[in-house]
Parts: structure tokens; sequence; C-alpha cells
């Protein structure tokens, strides 16, 4: 990837600066494909899928940190995130990096592509925004709350107080413990067991390309069938002996997926429709 880039936005009331990377080539005669992290993942955790992913497709790729990750403005430790924090960036942060960066204008509709949590805010902001996205891919997302997902959180808190994952998570992220707190702090609250967008999945009428590991431990492969069920255009795909990190385990597979679902998701918005 190139070197990062910051731009400023005005969210919940105060400024905040958002680091972003633009990476594969340079056009504007195909979608943006914007990156949406896991997590506790930033703008240098990807490290180098999504380039060699927009290389493969053609197109431009925005690849951002959220605020409270990485070299993003780090999130106040006096205000921790509530149940609709994926939500309010679905809603809020993004709508406002993308208006801030122009994306939009002069522009096909742009992809989201999002990992995990990122998954769950490109479904809710296609539900929110449907006229303005051409497709989806959604790796390991998630739609509910599962207890196995819960367990393995509560793992997570131990590794980060009794391991390495504070000193691993150091290397990503100007501010650690803003990252890593606000997401185990709300997944593990008690308000956000209930949480669940399956009402909104009617609503995600653009393409979507599920993709999930067999061996997820944040989650099983009821995630994506709920997603199958419910989304108008959903297709699955599924991965054998893969945990949660497709991008990271299986990325020759997972990227082979993409290419075909992006080329031939244009090739149908492109052909001519007769009366």
């Amino acid at each position: 990837m190139s070197g990062s880039n910051w731009c400023r936005i005005a969210w919940q009331g105060t400024a905040i600066e958002v680091e972003y990377q633009w990476v594969g080539p340079r056009t504007t005669d195909r979608p943006l494909m914007v990156f949406l992290h896991e997590g506790l993942g930033s703008v240098s955790l990807w490290k180098g899928f999504p380039a060699a992913l927009c290389d493969a497709l053609s197109c431009t790729g925005l690849v951002y940190s959220r605020p409270g990750y990485g070299q993003s403005t780090p999130r106040d430790p006096d205000d921790p995130w509530l149940p609709d924090f994926l939500e309010r960036q679905a809603c809020e942060v993004l709508p406002a990096l993308l208006s801030e960066l122009g994306v939009g204008q002069n522009h096909p509709p742009y992809w989201l592509f999002g990992h995990s949590d990122g998954g769950s805010i490109a479904l809710i902001h296609a539900a929110r925004f449907p006229g303005r996205l051409g497709g989806l891919v959604v790796v390991a997302p998630h739609v509910m709350v599962e207890d196995v997902s819960v367990r393995s959180i509560e793992a997570a808190r131990n590794a980060y107080l009794m391991g390495d994952l504070r000193a691993g998570l150091a290397r990503h992220h100007r501010d650690p413990d803003s990252a890593f707190w606000g997401w185990n702090g709300v997944w593990l609250s008690a308000a956000f067991r209930d949480w669940s967008i399956e009402h909104l999945l009617p609503d995600v009428v653009c393409p979507v390309l599920a993709i999930q590991g067999t061996e997820d431990p944040y989650g099983t492969l009821q995630q994506i069938q709920r997603i199958r069920d419910l989304a108008p255009n959903a297709e699955l795909r599924i991965l054998a002996q893969c945990g949660h990190s497709p991008h990271r385990e299986q990325p020759r597979e997972l990227s082979e997926w993409v290419e075909v679902f992006f080329a031939d998701r244009l090739s149908n918005a492109q052909r001519p429709r007769h009366p």
C-alpha cells in the first residue's frame, strides 16, 4: 500500500481525523471498492490484500481505519461504545468520509468489502442507502450475536490482559486500548446480546457475496445462511478448514470468488435492457 493520508470529518459534534489509503489502479470507469476492517483491524492490518485484489479487479480501492482504530483519532476512554456502534459507523462515519473524499461524484456506484464487524457495517449501509451501491462482499459478517462469538471475545479479553495480544495490536494502532476496549466492551455487554440486523437484510437489494470459513471461532455458518435466506440477491461461499480471516488464511480462493462475482455483476449491470 502507499502511505496513509488523513481527512477530517465531523462526528458526534467534534472534528476527528480518519486515516485512509488509495490502492490499486486509479480509474473512474469502474466501481470503487471500499474496504471495511474487522473489530480489531486497521489500514495496516489488511496488509497487501486490498491492493492485490484491486489490481486483479482493475479498480480503485479505498482502505480506512475507523475512528478509534489505526492512526485515526482514538476513542475517548470515558466514552464506551453503545450497542448501536455498528449502525453509527454505517450511517454516519462512512457517509461522512465518502462525502469528504468526493466518492459518488462522476463515479459508478461503489462496492463494499467488509470483514467481520466491517461486514456488518457493509450490510447496514447497503440497507440504509440502497441506491448508492453496486454490490457487497461480506466475509465472516455478523448479523446476530451467537454464544460462540461471546466465548471467543471473552478469550480475546484474557489474551489482551495476560498474553501478547496488546503488544501485537500496538504495532497497528496509535492507541491499542482505544481499539480493543471499545470493541471488547460493547460485544461483552449485556445490552448487546440481543443485537441483530436480520430485520434489515430484506432491504439489502444489491448483489451480495457472503463468505465464511467452516472453522470460524467468532460465528457459525448460520450468520451467512441468514443473509441467504433474507437478502434478495445473496450468494454464499463456504471455505473448508478456514477460520475467521479468509483474506489471510486462504487469500487465493477468496480472491478468485470475488473476481468472478465482481465481473459477472458488472457485466449484468452493463447489459442493455430490452422492453
